[in-house]
């Protein structure tokens, strides 16, 4: 039990001390550079109009947003791997990316009747089309207010089966906008601003507050549905809660962000494996790891090409894949 404590606290200690620099590193590294006296100069208020300009228009927003992104994602990947009883599980799984992905699609093809939305037209068709796939598939695998998690599982990969299909065909039809397309589904924070960061954070900060009030729930939810119903906590109003909360804060992450994978599945399994499955540990640690992952991630897309910036999915994808395919086969290991 001490053992499980001390390292309990060694990670929170490392994930805390990270997070500033991370934060850090995400503040002065770029294409327009900036340096360690210019962030102090910022503070005593003797920084050079530029350096502010660049700090508080485009640093500041995209690493508050994409720290608050990774964090929800990690969190919703959790709670869903904990609520499924599979470490596999994620936002993605039931429909939400290949939706976002339709809805962004289709505002990109049809900018112009789309024109009343604005500037923030492919964002607000994004969450819509994301919306719309979860709600379908909740619809679809919903009997008398009852979830199956086996027909929940697979209407989701049938929507987004479609949604993708849609989006290719699209994509044929209309291909001035394919690489415009293909761009936004490989993720990306380059649009991201404070209009965005007010529209989007505060909303998902909420809703990630909201799952850590169910985490409780989903410790016992690991034991069974017999056994939760004994236990006081009804397993079908718990799911028709945090389907639906889950699906919105990755709907609102995506509508920004783009589609970006291997956050809600790698790093609250990879947790989960360190300090085990109590929700009350994972879900608050979970939402740190996330943003600083998909800090660094974002970091390093921003650096690594001089003048370019690679899409951050492809940076999630290098990063996360092998890592995952490591921790895997150690767990096996160590069941065998």
């Amino acid at each position: 039990m001490k053992k499980e404590r001390r390292k309990l606290a060694a990670i929170w200690i490392v994930l805390s001390a990270l997070t500033p620099l991370v934060l850090l590193g995400a503040f002065l590294f770029g294409s327009s550079g900036l340096s360690l006296p210019d962030l102090l100069g910022l503070l005593n208020g003797t920084a050079k109009k530029s350096v502010e300009v660049i700090f508080f228009s485009l640093r500041l927003p995209r690493a508050l947003i994409c720290f608050v992104s990774g964090g929800a994602l990690a969190v919703c990947g959790g709670v869903l791997q904990g609520m499924f009883r599979n470490p596999m599980a994620d936002s993605y799984v039931i429909g939400v990316s290949s939706g976002a992905a339709l809805g962004a699609t289709a505002a990109m093809v049809f900018s112009a009747e789309l024109a009343f939305l604005g500037f923030l037209s492919v964002q607000i068709c994004a969450f819509l089309g994301a919306a719309a796939a979860v709600y379908t598939v909740y619809r679809l695998s919903s009997v008398r207010g009852r979830i199956s998690l086996f027909t929940f599982l697979l209407s989701g990969i049938a929507v987004s089966t479609l949604a993708s299909a849609l989006v290719y065909c699209l994509m044929f039809l209309f291909r001035d906008q394919m690489v415009h397309i293909v761009m936004w589904t490989m993720g990306s924070f380059s649009s991201a601003s404070w209009e965005k960061a007010i529209l989007t954070i505060p909303p998902v900060l909420l809703g990630v507050v909201i799952c850590l009030f169910y985490s409780r729930d989903l410790n016992i939810l690991l034991q069974g549905d017999e056994t939760a119903r004994h236990l006081g906590v009804d397993p079908y109003r718990a799911r028709r809660i945090l389907i639906p909360l889950t699906s919105m804060i990755a709907a609102l992450v995506v509508s920004v962000s783009g589609i970006i994978g291997f956050v809600g599945l790698i790093v609250p399994h990879i947790l989960r494996l360190m300090i085990g499955p109590d929700h009350r540990k994972l879900l608050p640690l979970s939402f740190l790891a996330g943003g600083i992952f998909l800090l660094l991630c974002d970091t390093l897309a921003r650096t690594l090409v001089s003048g370019q910036e690679i899409p951050i999915g492809v940076i999630t994808a290098i990063l996360g894949v092998p890592f995952f395919l490591y921790l895997l086969r150690r767990g096996r290991k160590s069941v065998g």
